[in-house]
């Protein structure tokens, strides 16, 4: 139950239920999508964004809070570290514990590499855990990879590029099966066909899913596959990786690894360095909550452009338009984007259905704010809000499919009480996705050679939007191609003796003659909800905290 004011609002919700589900929202042209954006989305908010003053991106914007940590001081001094003390010595070096960073880890291995995976967290601690709501595959026999191709490309306002999207769709079906043979519980019918859905932007029905788990069951089987190959990967966890090390020849060869408990510096040296650090939702753009994990930062972005790698798209983040607006214990938690393609539409405070629920994300996220801003949003005390209206699911399908299909969904709220079966939900827009990142080619070679990157911290794959279900099926498809590439790589290269900082000492001297100010240190590592001072606020030999 709300309580009095909110039980009112949902009276409102409730009366128009059937009237409501009869009613299909017309799909917005293509015009009335670009108007709502420009004047809705937070992307289009100039004053949000700065121009870079150094670094490869130099006179290009970027978020004010991501432009901070890109130009800000070095954790390190680099005169201090030294790199003749070798801690870790392996073929590839994969930075970052999700899904992008045990694929990588887990076909270098199947190459034969010696392969050195380190996560600030524990692996499996990462986005790829929190996604909910399915993978995409064109499998079907009235599907394709083209028709994926054409719905990915076209829901990233085209501008995604052509080879990574090509990679994308049509990896996907074998992506799918590798998944499976690994041992991922996909939903199925009684005789072993995969069960797939709608997902917005989708023409067809290409979403596999786990439930409302599927990021969980693909983050659970790939983190036992990792520790199964125990022999043939080292795993060091709660270790943060705040410097790329580089050779004479500006290739990378390493990285300066902070243990995030100790704040211990450590040598890892390398033939080949995969950065698959995930996102940034913890950065709070905007003052946005986020449904991302503790440990999204962008720390990934950071320390390859502080090496000389090209970012793309940094300007352009994923507003996921349902995140739990009430109770306050679970504002920005993802309501996964299965709740509306079951069925469940969205209602302003007037009991309005103002929009179709499966619009792409960047176009239903604007139409949230437009509502909430234009006061036809629902006051409370939380975070103002649309209604999505789940007991509609149950209507269309019968009573038991939210149990079934979406029980993440209902334990998330039945814990304050909010049944979702007889009950709609308070949503707004939350910090979901990083839709830019580090530049990539089809086999994710950054511009800095050696140093490979997949996943989220990746720019280029979703073009500035990405559809429900290529997230996950990016950080495995590109996990993949990365580790399959490094294991080709290593076989032709030496472990160099040469290691170098002089590109962090370089980039001082860049922030000297910018004049850039202030005090922040980076990569970020974890963000901070506290006041004062933390055992990890105090200096540490070596490293500026």
């Amino acid at each position: 139950m709300y309580g009095n004011y909110l039980d009112k609002a949902a009276k409102i919700v409730e009366k128009k239920r059937e009237e409501n589900l009869k009613f299909e929202h017309a799909r917005l042209t293509a015009e009335e999508k670009d108007d709502l954006l420009l004047k809705f989305h937070p992307d289009r908010i100039k004053k949000q964004f700065v121009e870079l003053k150094i670094g490869p991106n130099k006179g290009q914007n970027a978020p004010i809070e991501l432009a901070e940590m890109l130009q800000a001081k070095p954790r390190i001094e680099p005169e201090k570290i030294d790199l003749k003390h070798i801690d870790y010595e392996s073929d590839v070096l994969v930075i970052g514990g999700g899904g992008a960073g045990t694929s990588a880890a887990i076909m270098a291995s199947e190459a034969g590499a010696k392969v050195l995976l380190v996560t600030k967290l524990r692996v499996g601690d990462a986005n790829t855990m929190m996604a909910e709501g399915g993978i995409q595959a064109a499998d079907k026999p009235n599907d394709s990879p083209a028709q994926h191709y054409l719905d990915a490309f076209g829901g990233g306002h085209f501008d995604g590029k052509p080879e990574l999207v090509y990679t994308l769709v049509n990896k996907a079906p074998s992506v799918i099966k590798w998944l499976n043979d690994l041992g991922v519980e996909f939903d199925k019918e009684a005789d072993g066909t995969m069960v797939t859905t709608h997902g917005g932007g989708t023409s067809r029905k290409r979403m596999h899913a786990c439930k409302d788990y599927s990021g969980a069951e693909i983050m659970r089987t790939l983190r036992d596959e990792t520790f199964n190959r125990a022999d043939k990967i080292t795993v060091v966890d709660f270790t943060a990786a705040i410097e790329i090390i580089k050779n004479d020849k500006g290739e990378a060869c390493g990285a300066v690894l902070m243990n995030i408990e100790t704040g211990e510096i450590r040598i890892a040296k390398a033939k080949v360095v995969i950065i698959a650090t995930g996102g940034a939702g913890r950065m709070h753009y905007q003052g946005f909550p986020t449904s991302n994990h503790y440990g999204a930062t962008a720390d990934g972005l950071v320390i390859a452009y502080r090496a000389g790698a090209k970012l793309l798209y940094q300007d352009s983040l994923q507003y996921h338009p349902t995140g739990a607006a009430y109770p306050t214990q679970i504002l920005g938690k993802l309501v996964t984007e299965k709740v509306r393609s079951l069925g469940a539409k969205l209602i302003n405070k007037d009991g309005e259905v103002y929009i179709h629920p499966l619009e792409t994300r960047d176009v239903n996220a604007s139409g949230i704010i437009r509502e909430v801003r234009e006061g036809r949003g629902v006051h409370n005390d939380v975070q103002d809000a649309v209604w999505l209206d789940t007991p509609m699911i149950e209507m269309i399908h019968g009573e038991g499919t939210i149990l079934k299909s979406i029980p993440a969904m209902y334990k998330m709220f039945i814990k304050y009480g909010i049944d979702i079966r007889k009950e709609p939900i308070l949503v707004y827009p939350t910090l979901h996705y990083q839709n830019g990142g580090v530049e990539i080619d089809k086999t994710c070679h950054s511009s800095v050679k050696n140093l490979l990157v997949a996943g989220e911290a990746s720019g280029g794959v979703h073009g500035t939007n990405r559809l429900m279900g290529n997230s996950l099926l990016d950080v495995v498809v590109f996990g993949r191609e990365a580790g399959i590439e490094a294991g080709k790589m290593y076989k032709k290269i030496k472990l160099s003796d040469n290691l170098s900082l002089k590109h962090v000492k370089d980039f001082e001297k860049e922030r000297t003659a910018a004049k850039i100010k202030g005090n922040a240190v980076s990569p970020k590592v974890l963000p901070t909800y506290h006041h004062g001072n933390t055992e990890f606020d105090k200096e540490i030999p070596g490293a500026t905290l």
